[in-house]
C-alpha cells in the first residue's frame, strides 16, 4: 500500500531512469558489456500509464539500451539522454505541452535531480535517495526502492485516482 498522494490533474509523468526505474546498478560482464536490471512491475507501470492516457517523459543523465527499449515499446516521444542539466529539459517539456504545475510530476533519485525536483510542485523520490532530496519541502518518497517497483507505485497511485 502506498502513502503517495497525487492529484487527479496529473497528465504527464517525467522521470529520471537509473535509480528510479532501475536498481541504480550497472552490471559489467567480463567482456566489458554493461547492462541494467529492470523489474517487470516497473515496466508494467509504463504500460499502465500509456493505456490510461498519461504522457511520459524520460530525462536521464545516461544513455543506455534499457531506455531505448522502454521508449520504443511504449512509444515515448519525450526521451532525453546524456543530459547534465535536467532542469532546462524539464522546463522545455512543460512549455511544449503547456502544462500547469498541477499537470505533471517529476521522479528523481540523486543530486543531479535536485534542481528539477525544486522546480516541480509534485516531486517524488525513492528511499535510497540522498538526504538532500528526502528533506525537500513537499517531497514524497515511494515505499518501494528504485528498480523494485517505485515507478509502478507511482503509476498505480495515479490510476487509482482515475478510477
Amino acid at each position: 500500500m502506498t502513502d503517495l498522494k497525487l492529484p487527479d490533474t496529473i497528465k504527464m509523468v517525467i522521470t529520471d531512469f537509473d535509480g528510479v526505474v532501475t536498481d541504480n546498478c550497472v552490471y559489467i560482464s567480463d567482456s566489458g558489456d554493461i547492462s541494467r536490471k529492470l523489474n517487470f512491475a516497473d515496466v508494467m507501470g509504463f504500460s499502465i500509464l500509456k493505456k490510461n492516457g498519461f504522457d511520459i517523459a524520460i530525462v536521464s543523465g545516461e544513455s543506455n539500451r534499457a531506455i531505448e527499449m522502454i521508449a520504443k515499446k511504449f512509444d515515448i516521444k519525450e526521451v532525453h539522454t546524456n543530459i547534465r542539466k535536467k532542469i532546462d529539459i524539464i522546463k522545455g517539456i512543460v512549455e511544449k505541452y503547456s502544462l500547469s504545475e498541477d499537470e505533471y510530476l517529476y521522479i528523481g533519485d540523486d543530486v543531479n535531480d535536485l534542481e528539477s525536483l525544486k522546480f516541480t510542485k509534485y516531486r517524488l523520490t525513492v528511499p535510497h535517495a540522498p538526504l538532500a532530496l528526502k528533506e525537500l519541502e513537499g517531497i514524497q518518497i515511494t515505499s518501494k526502492d528504485g528498480g523494485c517497483g517505485a515507478f509502478r507505485e507511482v503509476a498505480d497511485c495515479l490510476i487509482g485516482l482515475k478510477k
